[in-house]
């Protein structure tokens, strides 16, 4: 099973403003973020999880949670570790797992995702919250898309052979 950590990303890190994004809505990139994710589970953490009540992501949502337990949604799994989360991804017979965020949720995922596909924004932007650095001497840039408003990059783990 692959782990995957999708983030939109402005050029000095910044993924949230308090709660929200800190730029102008980008549809394209929404849109094929939602293609993306769209038939397979997504990792989240609670907080996350309940600012997409109205539109939840994917198909089905595994909740990192330290408190929250129980959710009135039926496709909604508690999971209090990384491993609990692979564990309940696994036993939905998932190929990929992608993971939402936040940023804690990033950061606990890092050591453990096998890709990771950037929306890179142009601009820095005043935030509380940022996505998590990484040795890039461990990655290798696999793509790089210029899309309307953003440019997209797929970095796998590992170095060119």
């Amino acid at each position: 099973m692959e782990l995957v950590s999708v983030a939109a990303v402005a050029e000095n890190g910044v993924i949230g403003r308090d709660g929200e994004l800190p730029w102008e809505s980008i549809p394209a990139d929404k849109r094929q973020y939602r293609r993306r994710v769209a038939d397979a589970p997504v990792v989240l953490g609670r907080r996350t999880f309940e600012s997409m009540r109205e539109d939840l992501p994917g198909s089905h949502q595994i909740v990192l949670s330290r408190s929250e337990r129980t959710f009135d949604v039926d496709t909604a799994f508690h999971a209090g570790s990384v491993e609990e989360a692979v564990a309940i991804a696994e036993s939905l017979g998932a190929d990929v797992v992608y993971v939402l965020g936040g940023a804690k949720i990033y950061e606990l995922f890092q050591p453990h995702v096998d890709r990771m596909i950037l929306s890179r924004v142009p601009g820095a932007y005043e935030g509380d919250v940022r996505y998590p650095e990484w040795d890039e001497s461990a990655w290798r840039l696999a793509s790089s898309e210029p899309w309307e408003g953003f440019t997209l990059e797929e970095w796998v783990r590992g170095v060119p052979v």
